[in-house]
């Protein structure tokens, strides 16, 4: 027999399967000689109290042994000679599109501006020892997109969205452990992704499809108001009659290239702000109420929000155990990110603090059109360069200096391998955003005790949460309303917010695309 049971333990119990045994038994009012086994479904971590508790779902082999459940993965023909569609970008949205187009019976064209997973760490490297940026090939372009090189977070709140467990599932697949389909905030680790990305891509090739790296899309091509294909960086022009476009976040050039074929395109408010490094230890204590974590316990996370003069101010892709990294697309600007190893082992965690944007703020731009708020992204991150002397080092502040408005002195060393330079921060941010921070970084103070303290350090700007533009389409048919046959998709589209939401998205443009054969 088979019983499924919710109960709370201590971090302890819930590392030790004989010990976890013995205290389903107790909560089954079972013989512990009758379970066979216990098998977690879901684990979460409460940390309300002082002593943290871990919440687990499990299901209980009572006088039953245990028979791993087998999953129903997708079935996969070969599609080497079916209708081709053609995949602007091999982040999330892109790759797991292409795998439901697979499913559906057409092969996917995947044309990647960026170099392949392993060779992208050749740039990724030039950008903090060289301070040189490949606008083609760093933290944000490449296979895998954004997310392969920062953290590989899977926490979404898109579940009314789509079947998040099946894109759970097919990771697993492809080589992502187990855990992700357990733990309430999954998270595969920057160190685990790239081979996990290279496994799709080989799944996607081994049924037909094609995968073209270093090819940039310099032009979409229409005819009465339909794809007819596109056009790539030597000329050659590739033949289509569906495309979806799930270029990410970052792609500034083709929301400027469809803005100047007078392509329907939005702006979108999006939020922007520092990123903060604190000690793991001392968060680790502000979280966990003690003085040092244990070895049952994970690395620490925080989430807040606040509210300042009516704006949100809230943390963003926090990273326990992790570092800040470089992520600018294109010389001349500077942007942070952070990212975490699967084992969350570094000794600072950071987390990005920004501020809700509206329309209204981009006024400065409105010569810019639709594309005005990033240019107030651009102008920001580019003014970071030049006060950080036109490298990659990032201006700094030491936290309580921030809030005070008072230039720090010295800037201790940080996980930003570029370096510092110390900076008074509103020199880079616009007023109100630099006094809403100063406010709710204050704010975070009463409520994380310690959290506000001069040993931790602010790093401007963090520019790229979300994509500025939304590119329109139908609710329906997710077609362009403009173009038959453009499938604008994932985070670059506005329509998603990391990388389950974005591969949620590239399934659901896929499946569309296979309706309407």
């Amino acid at each position: 027999m088979q019983k499924e049971i919710q109960l709370q333990v201590s971090p302890e119990v819930a590392q030790n399967p004989e010990l976890l045994k013995l205290q389903v038994a107790k909560k089954a009012r079972l013989d512990k000689a009758d379970i066979y086994h216990v098998e977690i479904l879901k684990r979460s971590i409460d940390a309300r109290q002082k002593n943290i508790k871990i919440n687990l779902k499990v299901l209980v082999f009572i006088q039953e042994d245990f028979v791993l459940a087998t999953k129903e993965f997708p079935t996969y023909k070969d599609v080497s000679s079916a209708q081709e569609v053609i995949v602007i970008g091999a982040g999330p949205a892109g790759l797991f599109a292409a795998l439901k187009l697979i499913e559906k019976g057409l092969k996917p064209i995947v044309l990647e501006r960026g170099k392949n997973v392993r060779d992208r760490r050749r740039d990724l490297a030039a950008i903090t020892k060289n301070h040189t940026v490949n606008p083609d090939s760093n933290y944000c372009f490449g296979e895998g997109g954004a997310g392969t090189y920062s953290d590989g977070k899977l926490y979404t709140r898109s579940k009314k969205r789509g079947d998040v467990n099946k894109i759970l599932d097919i990771l697993i697949a492809h080589g992502a452990t187990k855990n992700i389909g357990i733990d309430a905030h999954p998270h595969i680790g920057t160190n685990k992704l790239p081979k996990i990305i290279q496994s799709i891509r080989e799944t996607i090739i081994a049924y037909g499809g094609v995968v073209l790296f270093n090819t940039k899309v310099t032009d979409i091509l229409v005819h009465n108001s339909a794809i007819t294909g596109v056009e790539i960086q030597d000329g050659t022009t590739i033949p289509a009659k569906k495309v979806i476009l799930a270029t990410g976040h970052s792609a500034r050039d083709i929301f400027e290239l469809l803005y100047q074929k007078k392509m329907a395109i939005e702006a979108k408010p999006f939020a922007l702000g520092v990123r903060v490094e604190h000690s793991q230890e001392l968060i680790d204590q502000i979280q966990y109420h003690c003085k040092s974590r244990g070895e049952f316990l994970p690395p620490a996370p925080y989430s807040v929000v606040k509210q300042v003069k009516n704006r949100g101010v809230y943390s963003f892709c926090m990273c326990p155990g992790g570092v800040i990294a470089p992520c600018a697309t294109a010389p001349g600007e500077v942007v942070t990110n952070g990212w975490s190893p699967s084992k969350r082992d570094q000794p600072t965690s950071n987390s990005g603090i920004v501020v809700e944007l509206n329309l209204s703020d981009f006024a400065p731009f409105q010569d810019k059109g639709p594309l005005a708020g990033m240019a107030f992204q651009q102008q920001i991150e580019q003014k970071a360069w030049l006060l950080a002397g036109e490298t990659q080092k990032v201006p700094a502040q030491r936290l309580e200096d921030f809030t005070k408005g008072r230039y720090s002195q010295s800037i201790p060393n940080t996980s930003y391998l570029p370096g510092t330079t110390s900076t008074e921060l509103g020199d880079v941010l616009p007023p109100f955003i630099y006094k809403t921070l100063q406010e709710g970084f204050q704010q975070f103070g009463k409520t994380i005790k310690g959290y506000l303290t001069n040993e931790a350090v602010v790093h401007a700007p963090e520019s790229r949460t979300s994509s500025p533009v939304r590119i329109p389409r139908d609710t329906k048919t997710l077609e362009h309303p403009q173009i038959k046959g453009l499938y604008p998709c994932g985070e670059g589209a506005g329509y998603a917010g990391g990388i389950i939401s974005a591969a949620i998205d590239g399934e659901k443009c896929a499946e569309q695309i296979a309706l309407n054969q």
